[in-house]
């Protein structure tokens, strides 16, 4: 009896684990046919026979993005919706360039555990455990270091040198999906209520109400 309950409990377990990322591919590709009318989970596959190198493909990646912005980043992603080739394979990646003193603002990737690797300048980067600890883990990184954020918790970027700062990450879903916390709390379609908000972070309605303006 005993050892059946640890069987169970081992699958429970693996099955978890399994259903954690995106699923296997099944065939050597199924390179996504935007076209397609069908709605599945991933994107439906276009003939085989009509690939192309081109749909396992990109350029553009060198190019510096616009950090001209509030937050002073750019987040240039490579998933399938830029390379077809991608669907069912359980990957993709961006470039993120940050201003100085700019920050990639706290956000999660539901979908995807992220791996970074800091190619020029200096990042202040962390992530926080989930409740009820919320413990941050952070430290500063150089270029050629390394980084790895666990799917879903809220992480966050800061550059904290006086020059541009570049950074490369792979993420584990060819569709990671991303959750700007700040976006998503006070810049909702429609708004959370203001109730709601002032309470969860002990603020006067009045200041709900700017923030929410702002987004």
């Amino acid at each position: 009896m005993a050892s059946n309950f640890l069987f169970l409990g081992i699958l429970a377990i693996t099955l978890s684990v399994a259903l954690a990322s995106d699923h296997s591919p099944l065939q050597d590709f199924c390179v996504a046919d935007p076209n397609s009318p069908l709605l599945v989970n991933g994107m439906v596959c276009k003939d085989p026979k009509l690939v192309q190198a081109n749909d396992f493909s990109s350029s553009g990646l060198h190019m510096a993005g616009n950090t001209s912005n509030a937050v002073g980043s750019k987040v240039t992603p490579v998933n399938v919706a830029q390379i077809a080739g991608l669907n069912t394979l359980g990957i993709s990646l961006v470039r993120i360039d940050f201003a100085p003193w700019g920050i990639n603002p706290p956000h999660t990737h539901p979908r995807a555990s992220e791996i970074l690797t800091v190619l020029e300048g200096s990042l202040h980067v962390g992530f926080v455990t989930s409740n009820p600890e919320n413990r941050l883990i952070s430290k500063v990184l150089n270029k050629g270091d390394v980084f790895v954020f666990p799917q879903g918790l809220v992480h966050f970027q800061k550059n904290v040198g006086y020059g541009n700062a570049v950074a490369i990450a792979a993420l584990s879903s060819q569709n990671p999906g991303v959750i700007t916390i700040a976006n998503a709390v006070f810049g909702s379609k429609p708004d959370i209520s203001s109730d709601i908000l002032a309470k969860a972070f002990q603020l006067d309605k009045n200041i709900v109400y700017q923030m929410q303006s702002r987004f």
